[in-house]
């Protein structure tokens, strides 16, 4: 049944499954792949960009992210899970498509599940440069 797919609850080993099957793609660059792990109707939250939903408006945000992040490499690490929500924290370097300087970023996601598909994707995402001094202003 298709509700009971939707709302299935996931156990740890569900969990790990998905985020090292969604960190060994985005560390391929294959985004046709990525893009299987979602649904059609996906719902993404991603940091200050704009909701989006559906596939199309995703994979063109993950493209023009790739077209900046070359040789991107990611480390999720599972963080919770409660029911149908994976919760995961992530670092990753690159190296930046402009002007090729060292980079680095980390955030925090959540991914709700339908099944074996990601309903909906919201995450925080921080950037910076590697050997740049830290941005916040608490001096």
């Amino acid at each position: 049944m298709a509700a009971d797919r939707a709302i299935r609850e996931l156990t740890f080993g569900d969990a790990e499954a998905v985020l090292s099957r969604a960190q060994r793609l985005l560390n391929t660059g294959d985004i046709s792949e990525v893009m299987k792990t979602f649904a059609s109707d996906v719902v993404v939250r991603f940091a200050d960009f704009p909701e989006t939903h559906g596939r199309a408006p995703l994979e063109a945000f993950l493209r023009a992210r790739f077209a900046r992040q070359k040789n991107y490499r990611l480390q999720k690490q599972l963080r919770a899970v409660s029911g149908n929500v994976i919760v995961c924290h992530w670092d990753a370097e690159w190296e930046d498509g402009l002007d090729g300087r060292q980079m680095e970023g980390r955030g925090i996601e959540l991914l709700t599940m339908r099944g074996d598909e990601i309903a909906k994707w919201e995450a925080t995402f921080n950037v910076w440069g590697k050997d740049d001094a830290p941005s916040l202003p608490i001096v």
